[in-house]
């Protein structure tokens, strides 16, 4: 099932797309009017008796009538997210900032980001031009949590997912790299693009192995599968759950494979008017472009 944010005459509401139609989830007896607010409310045991109502409900809106919204527009928390998660892109990080690659990754690295309202399919990201100009592009799994998660292991991790949804890290390396640490260069405003839905995990087998790639210009760039995490959700929730309360909402970003502008010599950095494309198979297709 599709869960979505959009914005319909004017407003914005929760729906669930199927058949080229959009459902509202106010139709389907839900009360919450956000995203967010759904999942708080114990959206993940409510799933399977929308998608029973939904099969059987005859109205709804045209899809091409809507504008989506990122699924979560404003996330409860920081956004947290895996570095250098695939070996590859590990090589390719430490080969732009001139370091030496022992090819071990023994701990993962977390940081947050910071996302005043995510952006969604279609919606321009802001170049950013008077303070950076190294911006780049990172295609990666995101996982919705749809419970607290505290105290748990790998193994009932799957029991806590909501759903996924693609996320586009996007980074001002310049920044990134000028301040040590990567807060302020993955949280400019606009540089969380989301969507193009969240699909609930039902839809997709656990641990997920899926095809991620990103596009630019019609250019392909990174290509990869998500079985190549080195550190997969399990492992990152139970390490994370045994200091950490994990609140239902929550977003964590996987990390992004080899292929991002950094990567290449001399690096390929994005610019005002280039369209870039993260889409993970059975997922969806993120696209976006670069404004002013």
């Amino acid at each position: 099932m599709k869960l979505i944010t959009y914005r319909y005459e004017g407003e914005e509401a929760i729906g669930i797309f199927v058949d080229d139609r959009v459902i509202p989830m106010t139709e389907l007896g839900v009360q919450e009017k956000t995203m967010l607010s759904f999942i708080q409310h114990g959206g993940q045991e409510q799933l399977a008796a929308l998608e029973e109502r939904a099969r059987s409900y005859d109205g709804g809106i045209p899809f091409q009538a809507v504008t989506l919204e990122a699924p979560i527009p404003e996330p409860g928390q920081d956004i947290l997210c895996l570095g250098i998660n695939y070996m590859d892109h590990a090589e390719e990080s430490a080969r732009f900032k001139l370091e030496t690659f022992d090819g071990k990754r023994e701990h993962p690295v977390y940081f947050a980001k910071r996302v005043t309202r995510a952006i969604g399919d279609g919606a321009c990201i802001p170049s950013h031009k008077e303070i950076t100009c190294q911006l780049d592009y990172e295609a990666e799994l995101a996982v919705i949590l749809g419970k607290d998660v505290k105290n748990i292991t790998a193994e009932n991790a799957r029991e806590y997912i909501l759903g996924y949804t693609v996320i586009n890290d996007v980074s001002a390396r310049d920044i990134q790299n000028r301040h040590k640490q990567w807060y302020f260069g993955k949280s400019l405003d606009g540089f969380c693009p989301m969507g193009p839905y969240i699909v609930t995990a039902d839809e997709i087998s656990y641990p997920p192995e899926l095809p991620i790639r990103s596009i630019v210009n019609g250019e392909l760039r990174q290509n990869s599968n998500t079985r190549l995490l080195i550190f997969d959700i399990g492992y990152v929730l139970e390490e994370l759950s045994a200091g950490m309360t994990l609140k239902a909402g929550t977003i964590l970003s996987m990390g992004t494979p080899a292929g991002v502008g950094m990567g290449f010599t001399p690096p390929r950095f994005l610019q005002e008017g280039d369209q870039v494309i993260c889409e993970i198979e059975g997922i969806g297709r993120l696209s976006n472009r670069i404004g002013s």
